[in-house]
C-alpha cells in the first residue's frame, strides 16, 4: 500500500482564543493521517499563545511557534518554511473544518505533479448559514484545459477559483516558489498573490464538487469586515501586485495568455476592487463630508473613468450596478444616492 504523504497544516494565529480551541480541536480530529498542525502565534495579547503552546504540549503532531505581531502573510510564511509536508493546508484560526477534509481533498492528489486541490466553504453569519463555491465547473483541469482557466482569472464579478489561501490542498513547491510574492504591508488580500501565483505554475487544478468541508466563521467586528479607512491604499497596492504576478509569469513562460490580455484582467480587477472600496464608504465611513471626499477622489484620479470606458465590466444585482453607475459618473448625487443604497443592499455584509 503506498504510504499517505505528509500534510502540513498552518495556522497564523492572532487574538483569536475565544474561537481557536474549535478550530484546533477539527484539525486534529482529521480522519487523515499523518499531519502536522503548525500553529504560528503572530504576538497575540489575549492568552492565543498560551493555548498554542498547550495544544503542542499535549499533542505531538501540534508545533507552535512564536514571533512578534507581523501580520498574517509573514505568519503563513514562518510556518510554511519550518513545515515539512509535500503538500500544504491553511486554516484562518477563527474558522473549523469538517473531520473528513484533508481526506477527502487528498483522495483527489495525483502526486506526481504540482496540483492545487479546491473545496468550497460554508460561511457561518448570524443571519444563517451559506453555501460559496467556485465560479469554475467542478472538474480536473491540466494540459490545455488547465491554460484556458487563465484567459479569465482575473477580472470578474465573482472570481473563477477563491483565491484564498484557506480551502486548498497545494503541493509543496508552488507555495515556497512563490514565496516572494507575498506583500506583508497587505492585510486584506494579502493571499491573493500567492495563490494565484501557485495557480499559474500548477499543471493540475481539481474544482471538487459539493465538497463543503471549511466553515468560515464571519465575524462583524473582525477587521476584515469593519469600517477600513486604508481599503483605497490596499487596493491600490493590490492592483499593482497582481499586475507584477501575472507579467511576472508570461515572461516565465507560465501563461498562455499576451500581457495586453493580462493588462486587461488586471484593470478590469481593480475596478471591481474599487466597487469594494466604495461599498465599504458607503456602508461605513459615519462622516458624511469626509466620505463624499473619499468617494469622489477614488473615482475622478488616476483615471478611473477612463478605465471604466476602456475596460467595461460585466456585472449583475442591484448593489453593484449601483456601484458601478458610480464609478462612471461619479458627483455629490451619485454619492448620495449610494449612501441611501447602501442601508438596502449592503446591511450586514
Amino acid at each position: 500500500m503506498e504510504q499517505r504523504p505528509l500534510v502540513s497544516i498552518i495556522v497564523p494565529v492572532y487574538n483569536t482564543a475565544t474561537y481557536l480551541g474549535r478550530c484546533l480541536d477539527s484539525l486534529l480530529a482529521q480522519t487523515y493521517d499523518p499531519i502536522e498542525v503548525i500553529l504560528v502565534n503572530d504576538g497575540s495579547t489575549d492568552g492565543g499563545g498560551e493555548i498554542c503552546d498547550r495544544y503542542a504540549m499535549n499533542d505531538k503532531r501540534v508545533l507552535a511557534v512564536h514571533q512578534k505581531n507581523s501580520g498574517p502573510m509573514a505568519a503563513c510564511r514562518y510556518g510554511v518554511n519550518i513545515s515539512k509536508g509535500a503538500f500544504l493546508c491553511f486554516v484562518d484560526s477563527d474558522d473549523w473544518i469538517d473531520k473528513e477534509m484533508i481526506s477527502a481533498m487528498a483522495a483527489e492528489l495525483r502526486h506526481h505533479v504540482n496540483e492545487v486541490i479546491c473545496g468550497n466553504m460554508i460561511t457561518e453569519r448570524a443571519k444563517g448559514v451559506f453555501y460559496e463555491r467556485h465560479c469554475l465547473a467542478p472538474g480536473v483541469y491540466e494540459g490545455m484545459r488547465h491554460g484556458e482557466i487563465f484567459r479569465n482569472i482575473l477580472g470578474n464579478e465573482n472570481r473563477l477559483i477563491i483565491l484564498s489561501r484557506c480551502v486548498k490542498l497545494i503541493s509543496r513547491e508552488l507555495i515556497t516558489g512563490n514565496l516572494d510574492c507575498c506583500d506583508d504591508g497587505l492585510s486584506m488580500g494579502e493571499d491573493a498573490m500567492l495563490v494565484l501565483a501557485a495557480l499559474f505554475d500548477s499543471q493540475r487544478i481539481v474544482i471538487m464538487a459539493d465538497a463543503y468541508y471549511y466553515h468560515y466563521y464571519y465575524n462583524p467586528k473582525s477587521l476584515v469586515h469593519a469600517y477600513r479607512a486604508d481599503l483605497y491604499r490596499q487596493i491600490k497596492s493590490l492592483h499593482q501586485n497582481f499586475r507584477y504576478v501575472m507579467l511576472r509569469k508570461i515572461k516565465q513562460n507560465k501563461l498562455v495568455i499576451s500581457a495586453q490580455e493580462a493588462e486587461s484582467q488586471c484593470e478590469k480587477e481593480h475596478l471591481f476592487m474599487l466597487m469594494l472600496a466604495l461599498k465599504n464608504e458607503a456602508r461605513g465611513n459615519r462622516k458624511g463630508s469626509e466620505y463624499r471626499k473619499n468617494v469622489l477622489e477614488m473615482c475622478r484620479i488616476e483615471g478611473t473613468r477612463e478605465r471604466t470606458r476602456k475596460y467595461p465590466l460585466v456585472v449583475s444585482g442591484g448593489g453593484n450596478r449601483i456601484l458601478y453607475w458610480v464609478l462612471k459618473y461619479p458627483g455629490f448625487m451619485t454619492a448620495f444616492v449610494l449612501r441611501a443604497a447602501a442601508r438596502m443592499f449592503y446591511a450586514g455584509r
